[in-house]
């Protein structure tokens, strides 16, 4: 059979046609009605075509996936008469090949994205805010990419948001208004992000698509399995992840219309929690994605438990449908009854708003994309059984299937190479440097033209104490007796010097000649006394 077996309906095999499973599909029903195993029946049905899958284990029993089921086991009756029923001679157990991926690292190899690659879009979903706190970090991510910073892990983050509220005058002038109150908002949802573990997500080396499209030796499609069983506790986390996985498959893989099999199939468990409380262009983005995907050959297919938690534009696009038994006990119920009866293409043999409420576990109705791509007529199916093991892998079976994959350890030690936050910080110590270097030189300047007027006033202080001891000194009593004393002695020495003079000039032999020489003898000695008193 050129397809994947599902099961028997209406007397004939119910099977996705390969070609047309890249078109999406939905499993639904209410809990406990057989949905995991519907959904471990395809996935090992893609693998044995040799097309991968990528799958969330929610509740951690489809790590099964990885060991084959065993005539010991406490369904192996129930499923071999199912087998039998169908006429599948050709059923037996085996396993699957597997990789198992877990965010946190210790159930699998760690799956890691940078905050580049996640955006602003999604990282604003994951962390709750509101639109002009997105409006902010979508300014840091601008900012950063203009700068050539790269954003790795949250530490960039928070220190490009820090350089933001520091630069918010500048940046408001060109970006927009930056207020510190969206920023700190900004930085009080990376904390919670960060007690909900997602430090762990974002980093190197990050995941490489190709590492998720493998087939193993014998051709078979690879199953990667997302250990989700933690990751529930943080929704957000989890649905954004998953978001941005199919997100970087849409925009990494190329074009191929319309491929003779899918190249990766997506199952997305839980998906009521990508669509709770996401904003509209949010969901428009999904719609999108899932729209236009499907020309890079990748199958998306959404498991939940009511089929009106898909918004419509996007059930709208799913067309390989299995839908398990509903319990129509609220008002909601019923509505979900008629929304999945009516979105079933008619068969006149099947009631299916009566037998939608009727089906046994391991029953679904199933409407599935024909050759020509119209949906076959709505048939209730017996699903057909597994091949692999129902229910969980121990940890010591988990750790053997880890080891012995082919990724090995290419992602289990994470990286730190120079990003936002150390170019930052880098920055931030040369200003300081330049800053302390600056006021080094002002001070020293200052230190100088201290020193220099202190000199200045100490010479200052120097003259005016000499000049204070010379007056002293020139006032002092012995100073006066010996003034005294030398003005008198130059008087009476200058008398002496002018008599001389006076004797030789004039004579002193008459009297006469003494009253001549007299006048002017008195003068000589006058100006003599005045030049030695002097």
């Amino acid at each position: 059979m050129d397809g994947i077996f599902i099961g028997m309906g209406g007397g004939k095999p119910q099977a996705i046609d390969l070609k047309r499973a890249n078109r999406h599909g939905l499993i639904a029903g209410a809990t406990g009605t057989g949905k995991t195993v519907t959904l471990q029946t395809m996935v090992e049905g893609f693998s044995r075509a040799g097309v991968p899958s990528f799958v969330a284990d929610v509740k951690g029993d489809l790590s099964g996936l990885g060991l084959a089921g065993s005539a010991l086991g406490k369904t192996h009756a129930a499923f071999a008469a199912r087998a039998a029923e169908l006429g599948m001679t050709d059923w037996s157990y085996e396993a699957a090949p597997v990789q198992f991926w877990d965010l946190f690292g210790t159930q699998g190899h760690p799956v890691r994205a940078t905050v580049s690659e996640m955006g602003p879009l999604l990282l604003a979903r994951m962390m709750g805010l509101n639109e002009t706190q997105e409006g902010v970090l979508t300014i840091a991510f601008h900012v950063a990419d203009k700068e050539g910073l790269l954003l790795l892990d949250l530490d960039d983050l928070q220190a490009m948001l820090a350089e933001c509220a520091a630069r918010a005058d500048e940046l408001t002038t060109s970006y927009g208004n930056v207020s510190k109150q969206s920023v700190g908002a900004i930085q009080r949802a990376l904390l919670q992000l960060r007690t909900q573990g997602g430090e762990h997500f974002f980093g190197e080396p990050a995941l490489e698509l190709a590492d998720l499209i493998r087939t193993d030796d014998a051709g078979r499609g690879v199953v990667n399995i997302l250990a989700a069983d933690q990751l529930m506790a943080s929704p957000k986390l989890y649905a954004t992840f998953l978001l941005w996985l199919l997100s970087e498959l849409f925009e990494q893989l190329p074009e191929i219309g319309d491929p003779d099999k899918p190249r990766l199939v997506f199952f997305f468990d839980e998906a009521h929690l990508l669509f709770d409380g996401a904003a509209p262009a949010l969901v428009d983005t999904i719609e999108r994605v899932v729209r236009l995907i499907r020309s890079k050959g990748v199958g998306v297919y959404f498991i939940t438990q009511n089929p009106i938690d898909v918004p419509d534009k996007i059930a709208g696009q799913l067309g390989n449908r299995v839908q398990h038994a509903l319990r129509a006990f609220t008002p909601r119920d019923q509505a979900a009854v008629r929304s999945a009866a009516e979105t079933f293409r008619a068969n006149p043999g099947v009631d299916v708003a009566t037998a939608i409420t009727e089906l046994k576990v391991g029953e679904a109705l199933v409407s599935l994309l024909q050759p020509d791509g119209s949906p076959s007529p709505v048939e209730r199916t017996m699903i057909a059984p597994p091949r692999s093991r129902v229910g969980p892998a121990t940890p010591e079976e988990r750790k053997v299937l880890v080891e012995t994959d082919a990724v090995g350890a290419k992602y289990d030690q994470a990286i730190d190479r120079e990003s936002a936050e150390e170019l930052l910080a880098a920055k931030t110590q040369e200003a300081a440097a330049a800053a302390a270097e600056a006021r080094a030189a002002t001070e020293a300047d200052k230190q100088a033209a201290q020193a220099a007027k202190a000199e200045a006033k100490a010479a200052k202080e120097a003259e005016r104490a000499r000049i204070a001891e010379q007056r002293e000194a020139a006032n002092s009593p012995w100073a006066k007796i010996a003034t005294s004393a030398a003005r008198s002695a130059s008087s009476s020495i200058g008398r002496q010097v002018a008599n001389e003079i006076g004797k030789q000039v004039f004579g002193g032999g008459s009297r006469r000649r003494s009253n001549s020489g007299g006048i002017m003898g008195a003068v000589v000695r006058g100006v003599l006394g005045n030049l030695f008193r002097g």
